[in-house]
């Protein structure tokens, strides 16, 4: 290593250590004129985000999950109220509108107070700043975080574990969160962990691996599973959509060209109905222009 190159290592450490001295300063987030923030990381800090052009879809949009809806539409209307309420996870088939009825919600109660601090899943490990930035407001946060998997010894599952319950801090009481998974477990299970699973006459003690991977999820409240569409539930889609974009009927022709795009997809989910009608109603206004 030449002199200059060394020069630039102790200088880049030099930097590294005036910045976690220097606490970084960023706006105070408008809680009145949002209702949709991101959670942002610069250096050793954080910040709260306003999202410009939030994602806006309503529940009468996101079909075939009615009990879903209803069973999380009554968790946040109680949270938004200021009852108790539970923090909630989505778990099961891609496309089937986990995160979208998430978005729904907000849709629905932002006139009420209700704000969403979406949180990437490795930015997790930032939980406990994030809730203290934010207790004490009037307003009731969901903080939302999509599509989560983890590996046991990762430190943003470690971190959302103690958030969810296990530190001596009390979570504050205006503050719930929601995540979606594949997995109902969030992590990794392999056919080794049922190795020492232990058999005592008729009970079952499954083995302490099992039982660490389960205990995250254990700690939301509620769960609500979602479970691929059938065809009768994903043309009901595909109509819906249809019609969103302007195409009030859905032909035989229209429903061959949905399954078939189903088919190629390997998938029948409210996602793949949506990407149908759009390509649909692409087509059908390129070919009047």
């Amino acid at each position: 290593m030449n002199d200059f190159d060394k020069l630039y290592e102790r200088t880049d450490r030099l930097l590294n250590c005036l910045e976690k001295l220097v606490p970084s300063t960023w706006p105070e987030p408008d809680w009145q004129a949002d209702f949709a923030f991101r959670w942002r990381r610069q250096g050793n800090s954080g910040y709260i985000e306003a999202v410009t052009h939030p994602h806006c879809i309503t529940l009468d949009a996101l079909c075939g999950i009615d009990d879903q809806k209803q069973r999380i539409d009554q968790n946040t209307k109680q949270f938004v109220q200021g009852f108790t309420a539970n923090n909630v996870l989505l778990t099961g088939a891609r496309g089937t509108g986990k995160s979208s009825l998430i978005k729904a919600l907000l849709s629905k109660y932002a006139k009420d107070g209700l704000r969403l601090i979406e949180v990437e899943k490795h930015n997790l490990i930032d939980l406990h700043d994030i809730v203290e930035k934010i207790y004490r407001r009037p307003e009731r946060f969901i903080i939302f975080t999509d599509d989560l998997s983890f590996e046991p010894d990762e430190p943003g599952y470690k971190a959302l574990k103690v958030v969810l319950d296990g530190s001596i801090a009390a979570v504050s009481d205006n503050v719930l969160i929601y995540a979606t998974s594949n997995r109902r477990h969030m992590v990794p299970e392999f056919m080794r962990d049922n190795l020492d699973t232990r058999h005592l006459g008729e009970e079952v003690h499954p083995s302490e691996a099992i039982e660490e991977k389960i205990s995250l999820s254990e700690r939301f409240g509620l769960w609500l599973s979602f479970y691929p569409f059938d065809q009768d539930h994903y043309l009901e889609i595909v109509r819906y959509w249809l019609s969103f974009f302007g195409i009030p009927e859905m032909t035989d022709l229209v429903r061959t060209e949905a399954l078939q795009w189903a088919l190629e997809r390997g998938s029948r989910s409210g996602r793949v109905a949506w990407q149908f009608a759009r390509d649909q109603a692409g087509r059908k206004n390129s070919m009047t222009h």
